[in-house]
């Protein structure tokens, strides 16, 4: 995932974070709930970037390990 694909995710997040607030405040249960979903879409778009970066680290280690031989 490119650093753009994580600093959207982090704003996704930031985003969920304000909109469940924004509805804490003011007694909206579809703001907060919406926020709520928006903070956990982040989470999994943060999870697979994470997965993909080791997947990408794995590959590169064999690789190496192969070019050596």
């Amino acid at each position: 995932m490119s650093m753009g694909d994580k600093i959207g995710a982090k704003a996704d997040n930031l985003g969920g974070k304000a909109k469940e607030a924004a509805g804490s405040v003011t007694g909206d249960d579809s703001l907060r709930e919406e926020g709520r979903a928006d903070q956990a879409k982040a989470g999994i778009k943060e999870a697979v970037a994470n997965v993909k970066d080791a997947v990408g680290d794995a590959a590169d280690k064999v690789k190496n390990v192969l070019k050596k031989d």
